[in-house]
C-alpha cells in the first residue's frame, strides 16, 4: 500500500485575514481544525504542517499535532509542499489547503484515488459541477476544461468554453457541463521534486494560478469530480459563516 502524507502549508502573514491559521473557530484555532479533519481520511498515512512560523508551529503543538518548519522565502503552497517531500519519505503527498476548516475526510480520500488508480498521474486534483451562473462568470471561481480521461486541459478565471451558439450567457449552463475547480493536489513524489525547478510560466502569470505552471511544462493533471464543497476562509464574511456551519453541526 502507498504511503500517503497530507501536508497542510500554514504561513502567518495574509494581507486580508493576518494570522489567518490561528483565528478562533469555537474555540479551536483554523489550523486545528483543518488538521483534524485530514486526519480522518481513510488513505492518509500521516498528517503535518509546514510553516515558517514559530507561532503556527507552536499552536499546532499544544494540540498534539505534528510540524515541520520550512524556510521562509517558499514561493507557494505546493513548494512547502515538495519541501517536506525531501525530508519525509512517502510515496504521495496531498497538499491540504489551511484555510478550509470545513473540508470533507471524503474529498481528501477521492483526490487521493485519483492518482493512487492512474499510476501514469502525476497530479491529481478534484472538480465540481457549476450550477450557478453567477459562479460560472465569477473570476475568483476558476474555471476547468477537461479531455474525455478526464485530464485537465486548462485551467482559467475566465469562462471556458465560450459557448458561441448563445448570445445569452446567462444560459450557458444549458450548454455545456462546466466545472469548478476544488482546491486540493495530490502529487507523487518523483514529480514533486522537480516542481520547485520548473520556471513560472506565462499562462500562470497571465491568469496567477500556479497550476497551470504544471500544464505548460508538459506535465498532466489527473481530475476526479465530487460532490462535496467546502468554504476557503478569505474574508471576516467567510469566517462567520463557517462559525454558523459549526455551531449548526454542534
Amino acid at each position: 500500500m502507498a504511503r500517503v502524507v497530507a501536508v497542510i502549508p500554514a504561513r502567518y502573514a495574509s494581507q486580508r485575514l493576518p494570522a489567518k491559521p490561528l483565528i478562533d473557530l469555537l474555540g479551536k484555532s483554523m489550523i486545528q481544525r483543518v488538521y483534524e479533519q485530514a486526519s480522518k481520511a481513510s488513505l492518509l498515512s500521516q498528517v503535518v504542517v509546514a510553516t515558517d512560523d514559530d507561532r503556527i508551529a507552536a499552536a499546532v503543538r499544544a494540540f498534539g499535532g505534528e510540524v515541520i518548519m520550512t524556510s521562509d522565502t517558499i514561493r507557494s503552497g505546493s513548494d512547502r509542499v515538495a519541501a517536506i517531500a525531501g525530508v519525509l519519505p512517502a510515496d504521495i503527498f496531498v497538499n491540504v489547503q489551511g484555510d478550509e476548516p470545513l473540508i470533507a475526510p471524503q474529498m481528501i480520500d477521492e483526490a487521493v484515488r485519483v492518482v493512487l488508480d492512474d499510476p501514469d498521474a502525476d497530479v491529481g486534483t478534484l472538480v465540481r459541477k457549476l450550477d450557478s451562473p453567477a459562479d460560472l462568470h465569477n473570476p475568483a471561481v476558476v474555471k476547468v476544461v477537461l479531455s474525455a480521461g478526464r485530464s485537465a486541459l486548462y485551467f482559467s478565471r475566465s469562462v471556458v468554453p465560450f459557448i458561441r451558439e448563445e448570445a445569452d450567457q446567462s444560459l450557458w449552463l444549458n450548454h455545456h457541463m462546466f466545472y469548478r475547480h476544488v482546491g486540493i493536489y495530490v502529487f507523487r513524489r518523483s514529480f514533486l521534486l522537480k516542481y520547485p525547478s520548473l520556471s513560472e510560466s506565462a499562462l500562470e502569470r497571465a491568469e496567477r494560478l500556479e497550476q497551470l505552471r504544471i500544464l505548460e511544462h508538459g506535465y498532466r493533471i489527473k481530475v476526479g469530480i465530487t460532490q462535496f464543497d467546502c468554504i476557503s476562509v478569505d474574508t471576516q464574511d467567510d469566517v462567520r459563516r463557517v462559525i454558523e456551519v459549526l455551531k449548526s453541526r454542534s
